[in-house]
């Protein structure tokens, strides 16, 4: 009996269409995925750098039901006037106060208490973000 081969003899003709197909699809799914790396590793880097101005909440008081003291520290370069926005909440979740406050010292750290008024009795405060007065 003679035995019945079901594809060409490996190597004879060359490569096929499919493996072929197959090898461009890899080069052009390596291609976009090194270009995806790149792209996200740059966002990435441009949003670190870019953070000239940073502030943490140290503490807060809240003074009457129209006012709250903050205690904040804020970190920035010399020669930056930076800017931090603050928002208070009631405690339904509901904001009753917010305001930017600009810190101009010419110091890389500054820790200042400021006064956030409030249309209600404010149970938090949050640090909403801080960011280079031009940029503001």
């Amino acid at each position: 009996m003679s035995t019945v081969r079901e594809g060409l003899p490996e190597g004879r003709y060359g490569r096929s269409a499919d493996e072929r197909a197959d090898r461009k699809l890899k080069i052009v799914g390596s291609v976009l995925g090194v270009g995806l790396l790149g792209v996200v590793g740059w966002i990435g880097w441009d949003y670190v750098a870019g953070q000239s101005v940073s502030a943490q909440v140290i503490t807060f008081q809240i003074v009457s039901a129209s006012e709250v003291k903050v205690h904040l520290e804020v970190r920035k370069d010399a020669s930056v006037t930076g800017v931090c926005t603050l928002s208070s909440q009631d405690k339904d979740h509901g904001e009753v106060g917010r305001a930017d406050f600009t810190f101009a010292q010419r110091d890389t750290r500054v820790d200042e208490v400021v006064s956030l008024k409030t249309t209600g009795r404010a149970t938090m405060v949050e640090l909403v973000g801080c960011q280079a007065a031009s940029a503001h």
